[in-house]
């Protein structure tokens, strides 16, 4: 069940997203917290440059990998705006991080970029116990995923200056 703690987070990553898209980059945010609830990172999407494995996601669990426990991994949250893709998933399952939470669904968001005109990723938008069946997941929640849907609105359909 997702709480009042969660969707504290869960704003925050919507805010990362927003901030991405800001900078030009697609909008996703990330928070991981540990078990006594301190921030221990955050990051937004930085694939703009090219890289396209430049997810938050990514680089929180790697960012774990490096600075925390296999005890702290398990006990740690990521909040993110957006259900992992296979990629992010899977370096969860690799680092042993624990419980994700999320504002948009993987399924949501293929049919907001199917309506928007997007073309279909090079990647299957798998859901993340496809990738790792022992996840803890919760999501997604609708308040938030309106926003989200707007925030890829905007990216895939920016307003014109000439208007």
């Amino acid at each position: 069940m997702i709480d009042q703690q969660d969707l504290i987070h869960l704003r925050r990553c919507v805010q990362l997203a927003a901030q991405a898209l800001e900078v030009g980059d697609e909008p996703f945010g990330s928070v991981l917290v540990g078990a006594d609830g301190t921030v221990l990172g955050e990051d937004h999407n930085h694939v703009a440059g090219g890289d396209h494995t430049q997810h938050p996601e990514f680089a929180l669990a790697r960012w774990s990998a490096t600075y925390l426990s296999p005890e702290e991994r398990r006990a740690a949250i990521v909040y993110t705006s957006g259900e992992h893709c296979p990629m992010c998933a899977a370096a969860h399952g690799w680092v042993g991080l624990g419980r994700i939470v999320y504002a948009s669904s993987s399924k949501q968001l293929s049919s907001w970029l199917a309506e928007l005109g997007v073309p279909a990723a090079p990647v299957s938008p798998l859901p993340i116990r496809q990738v790792v069946p022992g996840a803890i997941v919760d999501g997604p929640v609708d308040e938030l995923a309106d926003e989200v849907r707007m925030l890829h609105v905007r990216f895939h359909r920016p307003v014109s200056t000439n208007d």
